[in-house]
């Protein structure tokens, strides 16, 4: 073979070998690619947020009214429905699904704050609150009141309503045993008072506002209002203050019930939105805590 047909097999293989290490990179970089957007990242999959949960829609019937709140301005309240003619062995009901009380009653607008209590956000909202004196509801979720009894305390002492949020945010508590839904509930109360003893625990509201006959009947036998809402600015997506704020805004109407949270998750933007939202709110509307009658 002459020198010349040698060098030329050189160059030919030289040429194919960089190829194939070209097409072997890309490969190895596609893989990696797709991996990536296939698994995500470790912090997106384990992080808990209570108000993520899906809501279950097909474990009860589906009552007359949907659970889901609407995003169109909420009708005037009725006098009739207001939460404190509402108690054990009460015929009187809400306007909300299966009877869960969503307006106040009267001209007055309630602020309800879901989730907490959180170490972070928690503080956050009481603070505004108290800048601004308003009042509002908290629906704390048991677990969370168990390992911070000081931010119960807190609630408590400036003035603000406690609810109960079952113990750990189960969405389908509401097709759960009359025993298991009680005995849930009566874990939860129980976690407050442990914190502020003979706390008045006037409302339960449904996480996921997943309700049915059976969580309904028990949270009345039990001595609370089951509490709804009107106005969802759907602050657990986290959709910006801005977008929050317009929201509540648009929405809220006298009488009207407004539920934000103040934790299970980044609660950053609804803090925002608060500072914008409490002044403009005062100058529409009278503000209260929701009242929770005698002990």
């Amino acid at each position: 073979m002459s020198s010349r047909t040698m060098r030329a097999v050189g160059i030919v293989t030289l040429v194919l070998a960089a190829l194939l290490g070209t097409a072997y990179a890309l490969g190895r970089g596609l893989v990696a690619e797709m991996e990536t957007q296939t698994t995500g990242s470790a912090a997106d999959i384990n992080s808990t947020h209570y108000a993520d949960q899906p809501p279950v829609t097909d474990l009860s019937p589906t009552p007359s009214a949907s659970p889901s709140p609407s995003l169109s301005p909420s009708p005037s309240p009725s006098p009739s429905l207001s939460p404190s003619l509402r108690g054990r062995g009460s015929t009187v009901e809400g306007d909300g699904p299966y009877g869960s009380v969503s307006s106040t009653g009267s001209s007055r607008v309630a602020l309800t704050f879901d989730d907490g209590p959180d170490p972070q956000y928690t503080q956050q909202v009481l603070a505004l609150l108290r800048q601004y004196r308003v009042k509002a509801t908290f629906c704390v979720v048991g677990e969370n009141a168990e390992s911070r009894p000081d931010l119960v305390q807190a609630i408590v002492s400036e003035g603000h309503t406690l609810c109960n949020h079952s113990w750990q945010h189960d969405v389908a508590l509401g097709s759960r045993s009359p025993d298991t839904i009680r005995n849930d509930l009566l874990r939860t109360n129980e976690a407050i008072r442990a914190a502020v003893p003979n706390a008045r625990i006037a409302y339960y509201r449904q996480p996921g506002g997943e309700w049915t006959r059976p969580v309904v009947s028990v949270a009345e036998d039990l001595g609370m209002t089951p509490l709804h809402w009107a106005v969802d600015p759907v602050d657990w997506q986290m959709p910006g203050a801005a977008q929050i704020a317009k929201t509540v805004l648009t929405e809220t109407t006298p009488g009207a019930i407004v539920l934000m949270h103040d934790a299970g998750g980044d609660r950053s933007g609804t803090v925002e939105a608060l500072q914008y939202l409490l002044p403009e709110l005062l100058s529409r509307f009278q503000l209260e805590a929701l009242p929770t009658g005698t002990t």
